[in-house]
């Protein structure tokens, strides 16, 4: 990352903490650095490119809230088929709850 996008970086992240706006960090892809922003109904993905270019992604809700039934169909996306194998990423730890 060549200095003047660091600069950048630097001082929007000194803007978010100024503003006292909550944002996480994350690195996703090898020439960028991403921001994570929660507002009130938006979600916001910041990256700052390391040829100097800035991509914003803006996520917006509608407002409607649901019920802890919808995470079915969240899983219901990622349906395992039988015969596929998941690899445990080593990164979690299951607990089962009894």
């Amino acid at each position: 990352m060549n200095g003047n996008v660091f600069a950048k970086l630097t001082a929007f992240l000194s803007d978010l903490e100024q503003r006292e706006i909550s944002y996480t960090l994350a690195h996703n892809r090898d020439e960028a650095i991403m921001i994570n922003v929660a507002a009130p109904g938006e979600r916001w993905e910041i990256e700052f490119l390391e040829d100097g270019s800035i991509e914003v992604e803006r996520f917006i809700s509608n407002g409607e809230v649901y019920s802890g039934e919808i995470l079915g169909d969240l899983f219901a996306r990622y349906e395992v088929n039988e015969g596929d194998k998941i690899e445990p990423s080593g990164q979690m730890e299951v607990v089962n709850a009894t």
